[in-house]
């Protein structure tokens, strides 16, 4: 059964088609176009009633929330592909640690700033200059703390790619490039290697000539 991707130009949605890209996983995927109010249709409403993407469809088993999909596929489709999880408990555990890290410390503020920057004149507000500069603030911090933690690791989760890793990617790209604040993760030296890193997987690469990213104009 081919595994259905909604809404692959965004970032969300990129996660979960590079992760199946690793994992070996077939898939095809479905336009949704937020910008025209396609996550609103009471058709899509009926697969995620928050109106939000990613959605997969695998038969008759939908999922929705990227990194909910990322910890299924991922176990789904252990035994194949590059193993996205670790080979103990303990492995797990430090992956599991810092997918939760992106989500709570570092998605948010680098969520805002790709709102703020890339959509904001789509979407019919302005740019908040303020909201701006606090979510780069707070963004640095969690970069600080995770250029401590690359000194002495090679990836976020320990010596091996992983999800915890595989979750920055689509983000991290609009801030490197649509938003030019590669700066960011260039003044710190063992991010910007652990960067280098992971956007260079030929599975990223893929993603990225496949799905192009909407343009901020």
């Amino acid at each position: 059964m081919v595994v259905k991707v909604y809404g692959p130009a965004y970032a969300s949605p990129k996660r979960v088609l590079v992760c199946l890209i690793e994992k070996e996983v077939e898939f095809e995927t479905v336009p949704v176009d937020l910008l025209k109010g396609e996550h609103k249709d009471p058709e899509y409403l009926k697969l995620q009633p928050f109106g939000t993407i990613p959605v997969t469809q695998d038969g008759e088993y939908t999922l929705y929330e990227s990194r909910a999909i990322l910890r299924y596929y991922a176990e789904k489709y252990k035994s194949q592909g590059t193993d996205l999880l670790g080979k103990t408990v303990e492995e797990r555990g430090l992956v599991e640690n810092w997918l939760e890290v992106e989500a709570q410390s570092y998605h948010p503020p680098i969520y805002t700033l790709t709102i703020q920057i890339l959509f904001s004149s789509k979407l019919g507000f302005p740019r908040d200059e303020n909201l701006i500069k606090e979510s780069e603030e707070k963004l640095a911090k969690v970069l600080d703390i995770y250029e401590e933690r690359l000194s002495k690791s090679k990836y976020l989760g320990g010596d091996f790619f992983s999800l915890a890793d595989l979750s920055h990617l689509p983000f991290t790209q609009y801030l490197v490039d649509q938003m030019g604040k590669e700066y960011m993760i260039r003044s710190r030296k063992h991010v910007s290697a652990w960067w280098d890193d992971i956007s260079s997987r030929p599975s990223w690469q893929k993603v990225l000539q496949l799905y192009p990213a909407p343009s901020k104009n």
